[in-house]
C-alpha cells in the first residue's frame, strides 16, 4: 500500500497533463499516514505549497493542524491532499479542465487508503467531489455517495479572514472525529445527505 502511494507521488511530482505544470515550482502530492481513517481534501496548493511540495503547509495548514490538535489527533495520523496537485498562478481557483485532468491521482489516494470517510475542505473541494455548492451551508454534515462517507466543512484558509469561523472549524472537527470513533466501534452514524448513485 506505501509502495502504491508512492508510486502516485511520483506520478504528481513528474506529471504534466496540463499547463499548471509549466508555472509551478513543485507539483504537491498528498501526504500522511496510508492507514488513515480520513483523507483531508482541499482545493490546490498555495505558495508555500507550491515552494515546499507538501500540502497544507501555509497558514491554512497551521489553522488545520490547531483545529486537528484540538480534537486530540496528531497531523501525522491522517491523510491530507487537494483536487489539483499543482498551485494555480495567482492562486486562483481550479478550471474544471485542470481539475478533472487531476481528478485520477486523488481516486487513486482513496482507493488505496480506503478511508471511512473523507473530509471535504471548501466549496471548490466539495464542487470537485460531490458537485456541490454553498459549503457554509452544508458545514458538519454528513454525505453518502456510491457507498463513501463524506464529512463537509469549511476550507481552512476561511478563518484568515474571519476570525469566527475558527470556531466553527474547531466544532467540526471535532464531529469529524466522534463519527470516525462510532464508525470504528460498528455503529451506526447519522448519514444528513444521500446521493443517488
Amino acid at each position: 500500500m506505501k509502495q502504491k502511494l508512492e508510486d502516485i507521488k511520483q506520478n504528481v511530482i513528474n506529471c504534466t497533463k496540463c499547463d499548471l505544470c509549466k508555472t509551478r515550482t513543485n507539483s504537491v502530492p498528498g501526504k500522511g499516514n496510508f492507514k488513515s481513517d480520513v483523507i483531508f481534501v482541499g482545493e490546490a496548493p498555495g505558495r508555500n505549497e507550491d515552494k515546499n511540495g507538501e500540502p497544507f503547509v501555509g497558514v491554512a495548514g497551521k489553522k488545520l493542524s490547531a483545529a486537528l490538535d484540538e480534537a486530540g489527533i496528531s497531523r501525522e495520523s491522517v491523510y491530507i491532499t487537494n483536487v489539483v496537485k499543482c498551485r494555480p498562478p495567482k492562486n486562483r481557483v481550479p478550471s474544471t479542465d485542470e481539475r478533472e485532468t487531476c481528478k485520477e491521482y486523488l481516486k487513486q489516494e482513496i482507493s488505496i487508503i480506503k478511508p471511512k470517510i473523507i473530509c471535504i475542505l471548501g466549496n471548490t473541494a466539495f464542487n470537485s467531489i460531490l458537485g456541490g455548492s454553498e459549503i457554509t451551508k452544508f458545514r458538519g454534515k454528513v454525505v453518502r455517495k456510491d457507498n463513501q462517507l463524506y464529512f463537509l466543512t469549511i476550507h481552512p484558509a476561511a478563518t484568515i479572514y474571519n476570525q469566527q469561523l475558527i470556531d466553527v472549524l474547531k466544532e467540526d472537527i471535532l464531529k469529524l472525529f466522534d463519527n470516525i470513533r462510532e464508525l470504528k466501534d460498528g455503529k451506526e452514524i447519522t448519514i444528513d445527505i444521500e446521493y443517488a448513485s
